[in-house]
């Protein structure tokens, strides 16, 4: 089980936090076109390392007031702000609760890839399927729609995410196993 201190908790959660800012939609052009969305990732990533379901409604209300803030000021299109955007909440919950799920089996072995696969998987499988099936069904921006054509939007666009998700997730894996080779010892002189 993945346990840290609230310091490290805090420095995660505020790192998470500007990441959602640089990279969420058209809030920052110059960096959105080098930066793929992190939003999906985050949400996973906090349901890892934040152990309080508070950053959850956090990163709702963080996402939400980005979307709103570029819509409204910074003149981004309106096109994904339909009644379909209440599909999000489950979406990203998904994503949370699949990072929690994993938290709880963690352990800084091999073996650990196995649960962080089943994971991922079923994080982001739930997550395309309430987000791009809601969005698709409920948004109102579609004519008619169809299982078929879902499935054919599904195998177009979900390839994107899962490669921003897991360009992100192998950055934290990355600096995850880095953390955890420092002797604790030395953890506490470097950060502290």
């Amino acid at each position: 089980m993945l346990t840290l201190s609230t310091r490290s908790q805090i420095a995660i959660g505020l790192a998470l936090v500007l990441l959602m800012i640089i990279t969420r939609g058209h809030h920052f052009a110059t960096l959105q076109n080098m930066l793929p969305g992190a939003s999906w990732a985050i949400f996973f990533l906090a349901g890892v390392y934040l152990r309080s379901a508070w950053p959850l409604l956090g990163f709702f209300a963080l996402s939400w007031w980005l979307d709103f803030a570029a819509y409204t000021w910074g003149g981004a299109s309106g096109f994904c702000l339909t009644p379909a955007y209440i599909f999000l909440l489950p979406a990203y919950s998904a994503l949370w609760f699949a990072g929690r799920w994993y938290a709880n089996q963690h352990q800084f072995a091999w073996r650990t890839f196995m649960p962080l696969s089943l994971s991922i998987v079923v994080g982001l499988s739930l997550c395309e399927l309430f987000s791009s099936g809601g969005f698709y069904f409920f948004s109102g921006r579609f004519e008619e729609t169809t299982l078929v054509e879902f499935g054919s939007r599904l195998i177009q666009f979900f390839p994107m995410y899962i490669e921003s998700f897991v360009f992100y997730i192998g950055i934290a894996t990355v600096v995850h196993a880095a953390f955890a080779l420092i002797p604790s010892n030395q953890r506490h002189t470097t950060v502290g």
